[in-house]
């Protein structure tokens, strides 16, 4: 762990020298705090959302129609958490120039269209919306996980993660360690 504005955290889990505004597939997860059940139930295997659900994938979808450098593949707005690929593609990002490729993206200034401000941005979005319309307890965990996808079995398996989560999450549901699980 480490001190930051006095208070302890987990150190990050970004990769050292990756830009995370780097074209690339990348798998997230982000959680709700205290993994506190607001998007919907499991019924008979698959999820039914809420309206704060049907909020939350509308602003997940809205994701790619906001960003010219964002495609999406397969995500899934679970109770408590989401999971998705987001594929962010080259794109120029400053008066016609593109972002150098040795630029660095770790603990500087938020670089526009990267990983981190994406997910940012849908975070804060529903944050917003949950404070305008009676959900104010609601929170996010702090950061969100990801994982830069490496190969078409990655890929694979991460598919098929996200589509089978719901089935499983009768098994897995109290379990917070298979949240992240591949």
């Amino acid at each position: 762990m480490e001190l930051y504005q006095n208070k302890y955290r987990i150190k990050s889990a970004r990769l050292k020298d990756w830009d995370y505004s780097n074209p690339w597939w990348y798998y997230v997860t982000i959680n709700a705090k205290y993994h506190i059940e607001y998007f919907g139930k499991i019924i008979a295997g698959k999820m039914v959302l809420n309206e704060f659900g049907k909020i939350a994938e509308q602003e997940w979808l809205k994701t790619k129609t906001i960003r010219n450098n964002v495609d999406l593949d397969y995500f899934v707005i679970m109770p408590n958490h989401v999971h998705g690929i987001v594929i962010l593609n080259d794109v120029e990002t400053r008066r016609g120039e593109s972002l150098p490729k040795n630029h660095s993206s770790q603990f500087s200034k938020p670089i526009k269209n990267s990983l981190p401000v994406i997910i940012n941005q849908y975070k804060g979005s529903l944050k917003r919306w949950a404070n305008k319309n009676g959900h104010s307890p609601f929170a996010w965990q702090s950061r969100f996980y990801d994982r830069i996808i490496r190969s078409e079995k990655e890929l694979y398996n991460i598919r098929k993660y996200i589509e089978l989560n719901p089935l499983k999450w009768e098994f897995e549901k109290n379990d917070v360690g298979n949240i992240y699980e591949l």
